[in-house]
């Protein structure tokens, strides 16, 4: 019989006014799915895992996690952000409540798919076997979200009534992580390579999404040596598949270049039919922004390299602080629009970005820095993730990256120096090549020195993984497992040298940070969820 394969056009949303009115962990009429006249197809089965791919990551939280970072600010509320990096937000704020009834949207379609789908008549066992690996995959990956928010959740494989939602406790924190290696390592077995897939097939989950979120997963837990042995399988294993740098780091983020050979897991848009619009309130309004709500901060900006491998506050740098973007890490330009930037137009033109104050020519002057404006609050733009061929108020059919092959080696390189074991080879072998990859040239820059010391290293590795995976939604994550917040989420956040000469050195006080190391690691459970389900317990510090 003909295979039904996940395409990046059946990932429109099949299903979306079944989820318009829903409440707590019930979040769909059980009757719509159960009914016996539902799962008489391959094609329902498909339609129902397509519903769970169309759910695995919202593209707001995608951008706008980083506004709760040291890397970004954001001066609206959109997501939460301002409120939780201010520290200004309880139980009752609106985000908290849509990333726990998103996860578990997406857990209800997955336990739907896996309760159900061995009823479809006359179906293909292997692709059956595969349908249900994806699928569980995904429940995974919804949990190991609210697992990392949230600590302790309430944990079910199955799908639930709405009786059960009202009444079901927070299972162990333990218990979820258990369960979520479980998951990924029984499915890896039901699922393809990522060379076996055809075109038609691209975008699905393969063995090495699997393996490579199950990094993730004991990265977060900091279980080195488990952290080595995984990303092993995906290093010096193609029987997983294959995976390497691509060639341009710009590239990357480029439409032209989807599915290239670093992607291991994305979210899926189809150009005109399922897209997200959000580069329209972070772009430079000169390339078709209606104003700008987050920007890069100098904070971020600071851990870009100079070519020579030195950081501009380290001596020999040549770092020149009234020419700050000269020499420097040219992912910087690939991520970041600073003042006097060259942004390429679609057609190929080139018009230059103007932010310092008074630098405009041009009457509009639309991107300069003014404070209290709808322009940028940091006299910066984002440019990573700009889509060219985009339509009218920006919107894209681009996919959104959650795992590339660099992470794998980021992740590698950091659980091999955490056990004292990164040699020159493992250096090589992840460091350089991404430095080689970004277009560093300079050995200072690029050879192993024998003389760091471990904490050298880490302080390098984790710089590094700030500068590679930048605006994409993962510092966040960072800085909480390394328990660093406190630190670099408390006090001024900094824009760019345009601000009063007399307040730290003229660089913008964009806004003001609080992050309490004694309630803020975890978020409070939702205060509606509580209030249906009186069993769900509170996490400490939070009512």
């Amino acid at each position: 019989m003909k295979k039904l394969f996940l395409t990046k056009a059946a990932i429109i949303l099949l299903l979306t006014a079944i989820f318009t009115s829903c409440k707590d962990l019930e979040l769909a009429p059980e009757d719509q799915f159960t009914d016996l006249t539902y799962w008489n197809s391959p094609a329902k089965a498909q339609s129902m895992l397509n519903t769970a791919y169309s759910q695995i990551y919202s593209t707001d939280h995608f951008f706008y996690d980083e506004a709760m970072s040291d890397n970004a600010y954001s001066r609206t509320d959109a997501s939460g952000s301002n409120s939780i990096a201010t520290g200004a937000y309880d139980a009752s704020l609106a985000r908290l409540k849509d990333e726990w009834t998103d996860h578990y949207r997406g857990i209800k379609s997955c336990n739907l798919l896996l309760s159900n789908i061995d009823r479809v008549p006359d179906m293909d066992e292997a692709l059956k076997t595969r349908m249900k690996a994806e699928a569980r995959v995904l429940r995974a990956f919804q949990y190991f979200q609210l697992m990392t928010w949230f600590g302790d959740v309430p944990l079910f494989e199955k799908d639930i009534t709405i009786e059960e939602s009202r009444s079901i406790q927070r299972s162990p924190r333990a218990e979820v992580l258990a369960f979520i290696l479980k998951e990924l390592d029984e499915s890896v077995s039901g699922l393809p390579t990522n060379t076996a897939l055809s075109e038609a097939e691209r975008g699905r989950i393969t063995k090495g999404a699997a393996i490579a979120l199950k990094a993730r997963v004991l990265l977060y837990e900091s279980r080195w040596a488990d952290v080595v042995s995984t990303c092993e399988l995906l290093i010096n294993n193609t029987n997983n598949g294959s995976y390497s740098l691509f060639p341009s780091y710009e590239g990357l983020f480029l439409p032209q270049n989807e599915y290239n050979s670093e992607v291991i897991l994305d979210v899926q848009f189809v150009p005109l039919t399922r897209t997200w619009g959000t580069f329209f309130d972070l772009a430079p309004i000169s390339a078709g922004a209606r104003l700008n709500a987050m920007a890069p901060t100098q904070e971020l900006v600071n851990s870009y390299r100079m070519l020579n491998g030195k950081l501009p506050g380290e001596s020999g740098s040549g770092y020149v602080e009234s020419n700050p973007y000269n020499n420097r890490d040219p992912r910087l330009t690939y991520t970041v629009v600073y003042h006097g930037y060259t942004w390429k137009k679609p057609n190929g033109s080139t018009q230059t970005i103007y932010i310092k104050p008074g630098s405009d020519p041009n009457a509009a002057k639309l991107d300069e820095y003014a404070p209290g404006s709808s322009k940028t609050a940091t006299g910066y733009y984002l440019r990573k993730y700009f889509d060219p061929t985009h339509t009218t108020s920006l919107g894209s059919g681009l996919n959104l990256i959650l795992i590339r092959y660099a992470d794998v080696l980021l992740m590698y390189a950091e659980a091999k120096n955490e056990l004292a074991k990164l040699d020159e080879a493992t250096w090589n072998q992840t460091i350089k090549a991404l430095r080689s990859r970004a277009g560093f040239t300079d050995a200072g820059a690029l050879n192993y020195n024998s003389s760091w010391s471990q904490g050298d290293l880490k302080e390098i590795i984790r710089n590094e993984r700030r500068v590679e995976l930048a605006m994409e939604g993962l510092r966040i994550f960072d800085i909480r497992r390394w328990k660093i917040a406190e630190t670099v989420l408390n006090g001024w956040v900094h824009g760019a040298q345009f601000g009063p000469a007399n307040e730290d050195g003229g660089y913008i006080r964009a806004g003001q940070r609080s992050f309490d190391k004694n309630k803020h690691y975890l978020w409070p459970v939702p205060r509606e969820e509580r209030s249906i389900n009186p069993n769900l317990s509170q996490n400490p510090g939070w009512n």
